[in-house]
């Protein structure tokens, strides 16, 4: 099979649009199984009514792992906010009534977040034996209903078109507290933009009827886990921050 349309390239995958339909090829390096992984992630969210990508088909091409998929044409909502700043409130909106349907959604027998986020607080180098101790003790102690999070919701994983909006990337996916999701969006914006960050937990808060400080309870184990992931944008020293308020190193 060729692809040569490429419209998108990350570091675990790139994707190509090819005759209608999104072609998701996965880099070597992953386990053969995160195709299915993924796909069947995106295959719940769209069972339960979601605004997501029909998955066609998981398959190989060229030696590689490939997902094909629907495609969702149009623009994200962060293109177009950034594209015309007097939309941030009405597209920020939208996003979050998006993401409070999510969270509405029960996920009893998805991957736990608790478990995903306990791999990744044992592997942050950069927290102390003690802060990991105290991280996921804290995170032990933690009691919700088990809601589907998306894990990576933000503006630029939203795209509007004409059929409406529609979520992408859902390979970060879990069953958790909606809160602790809710703290890793306002994580990922506060990286950029005070501003944005606040607008989104603003509306989050007025919208979902949750207390700010049920977010900001999440804060050291979210912030904590991030470290494990070495994202280049991220600087490690707010986030270590973070940690430190919760437990000194």
């Amino acid at each position: 099979m060729t692809l040569d349309k490429l419209i998108a390239a990350g570091n675990t995958a790139d994707v190509y649009l090819r005759e209608g339909k999104i072609v998701k090829l996965f880099k070597d390096f992953l386990p053969d199984t995160e195709a299915e992984y993924e796909a069947n992630k995106q295959r719940f969210a769209y069972s339960q009514g979601l605004p997501v990508p029909y998955v066609f088909e998981v398959t190989a091409i060229n030696g590689r792992q490939a997902v094909i998929m629907e495609y969702a044409a149009g623009k994200t909502l962060g293109e177009l906010v950034f594209g015309d700043k007097t939309t941030t409130e009405r597209y920020m909106s939208l996003s979050v009534d998006i993401q409070l349907r999510i969270h509405d959604v029960k996920a009893n027998d998805f991957e736990l977040m608790t478990d995903k986020l306990a791999r990744q607080l044992r592997s942050a180098s950069a927290l102390s034996e003690r802060q990991q101790d105290a991280l996921l003790e804290k995170l032990h102690g933690m009691r919700f209903d088990k809601r589907l999070c998306h894990g990576d919701y933000h503006i630029f994983n939203v795209i509007l078109g004409e059929a409406g909006a529609t979520v992408i990337d859902w390979v970060d996916a879990s069953a958790g507290d909606a809160k602790a999701d809710a703290y890793r969006t306002y994580l990922l914006y506060s990286q950029y933009s005070t501003e944005l960050a606040d607008g989104y937990l603003r509306l989050y808060c007025e919208k979902s009827g949750t207390p700010q400080s049920g977010i900001f309870a999440w804060a050291p184990i979210v912030a904590g886990a991030r470290l494990s992931e070495n994202v280049a944008s991220e600087k490690a020293g707010r986030l270590l921050e973070t940690v430190s308020r919760f437990c000194p190193a």
